[in-house]
């Protein structure tokens, strides 16, 4: 049986059907966006209407996409890193083979 997975956003409740392929829970992932978006609606004061709505989903990808950028630069810089010292690696390698 395949999974459907529920969030309920602003009252309503949305289904997705997550990719079987993919690596991660399916739950956590709906749990972190509903995270981002409570952050997001705290800072409005008034009752959520539909036109905060949109700021509160805009503002909630925004910070997701912020988050997301950082980690990717931080393991991009990781990734170079490491290709960097298995580069020197094997370099020091074939000059011992020689």
């Amino acid at each position: 049986m395949d999974e459907i997975v529920k969030i309920e956003l602003f009252g309503e409740e949305f289904k997705f059907k997550p990719d079987k392929e993919q690596a991660y829970d399916p739950v956590k992932i709906a749990a972190h966006v509903k995270e981002y978006i409570e952050e997001a609606e705290s800072l409005f004061q008034n009752k959520t209407s539909s036109k905060n709505r949109m700021a509160i989903l805009l503002l909630a990808a925004m910070n997701l996409s912020k988050d997301y950028n950082e980690l990717h630069l931080k393991y991009s810089d990781l990734q170079k890193d490491i290709e960097s010292r298995v580069s020197s690696l094997l370099d020091k390698i074939d000059k011992t083979m020689k």
